[in-house]
C-alpha cells in the first residue's frame, strides 16, 4: 500500500473530486490518496463519491483552514 497526496486547495466543487477521481485511476488497489481541500462542500462531496464508486473513505479531518480527506482505492 502506498500513500499519495493531491493538493486541491483553492479549487471549487466539482474540481477536487474530479481531480481525485483521475488520480485514483492511476493508483493500485489498496493505495491511499490524501486530498487537501478548502471547498466547504468537500466532506459531503467525497463521502458521496466514495459511496458511489466503492472506495473506502478512511477519514475527513479539518485543521488549519482546510480538509484532509483520506481515500483508499477499492480493489
Amino acid at each position: 500500500m502506498e500513500q499519495h497526496e493531491l493538493d486541491a486547495r483553492g479549487l471549487s466543487c466539482p474540481l477536487p473530486v474530479l481531480k481525485a477521481q483521475k488520480r485514483l485511476r492511476a493508483l493500485a488497489a489498496g493505495d491511499r490518496l490524501v486530498v487537501l481541500a478548502t471547498d466547504p462542500k468537500a466532506p459531503g462531496d467525497f463521502t458521496a463519491f466514495c459511496e458511489e464508486r466503492g472506495h473506502a473513505l478512511r477519514s475527513i479531518d479539518e485543521t488549519g483552514g482546510f480538509f484532509t480527506v483520506t481515500i483508499e482505492k477499492k480493489g
